[in-house]
């Protein structure tokens, strides 16, 4: 089974900068990735052990940049915090940056697991699976009806009679990320793929195996990041667990150099492509 390769843009911490997400996403679509992807929070507490800077430059503004700067490498997200926003304009966003970027979008969506961030950002923790789930019905539905109907009491959002322009024109595909039985079960009911997130391959293989017993076909994609940096990890060490995450079932996956500034990432990013290639023709 063939795997495709993505690789995370430098969007947080000391290397972020509109250059830099620029350059890196021109350089991953050289360089043939699959796709170029970015992260999400909001706000963190100072204390916060993770993520590990709270220098993160807005997700979809990143992936608009991106956008920009190409012309054919996908755009996805690794992952939206769904109840964070409203999801009437999520939909309006993602289907914007869809319609402007050609179709490239990939979102990837979760509900999220820092209380902090709730509380600050005044939505109820408790409630976040719930309005995750309306988020996505809601989401689809701004997609594809016109005009919409939809009450979704856990966020109090009603739309009657509404409309919400433009609508991508495709099914932008949806993966939902998590690893408690709730997020699976999520992906398995409301989703187009699951996109995990360094989880070991003896893990990983469990979460797949449940993941196709209820989602067999091949176009519900499962994928995962992983924390590999191809300038200060073995190389062979990243292909042998590479093709333990293939043998689990994985599909696509996500590099994230760990590199701090944009040379080096810059180099990082060419050391994927030649393990990736090995890997592709191994």
């Amino acid at each position: 089974m063939s795997i495709r390769f993505g690789i995370h843009l430098p969007q947080a911490g000391p290397a972020a900068s509109p250059d830099a997400i620029r350059v890196a996403a021109r350089q991953a679509e050289e360089l043939r990735f699959a796709d170029v992807w970015v992260s999400d929070h909001l706000v963190v507490p100072r204390t916060a052990k993770y993520p590990p800077s709270a220098y993160i430059i807005e997700p979809l503004v990143a992936l608009t940049w991106a956008a920009a700067a190409t012309t054919s490498v996908g755009l996805g997200s690794s992952v939206l915090v769904v109840p964070l926003r409203p999801p009437v304009l999520l939909a309006k966003m993602l289907a914007s940056l869809d319609l402007m970027s050609g179709g490239r979008v990939i979102f990837g969506g979760a509900s999220g697991w820092l209380a902090e961030e709730f509380a600050a950002l005044g939505v109820p923790y408790g409630t976040r699976g719930a309005r995750t789930d309306e988020a996505i019905e809601l989401i689809r539905r701004c997609w594809s009806e016109d005009p919409i109907d939809f009450s979704a009491p856990a966020s109090g959002a009603k739309l009657e009679d509404m409309r919400a322009k433009p609508q991508p024109g495709r099914s932008i595909p949806i993966w939902i990320g998590g690893h408690s039985e709730a997020a699976l079960r999520r992906a398995v009911e409301r989703g187009d793929g699951w996109h995990g997130g360094f989880q070991t391959p003896e893990r990983t293989a469990e979460i797949v195996a449940r993941l196709r017993r209820d989602r067999p076909e091949e176009t519900f994609t499962l994928s995962m990041r992983a924390r590999w940096d191809a300038l200060e990890d073995d190389p062979d060490e990243i292909l042998r667990e590479l093709a333990a995450y293939r043998g689990a079932g994985i599909q696509h996956v996500v590099a994230e150099p760990r590199q701090r500034d944009l040379d080096a990432w810059l180099r990082c990013g060419e050391a994927f492509a030649k393990i990736f290639e090995r890997a592709a023709s191994a």
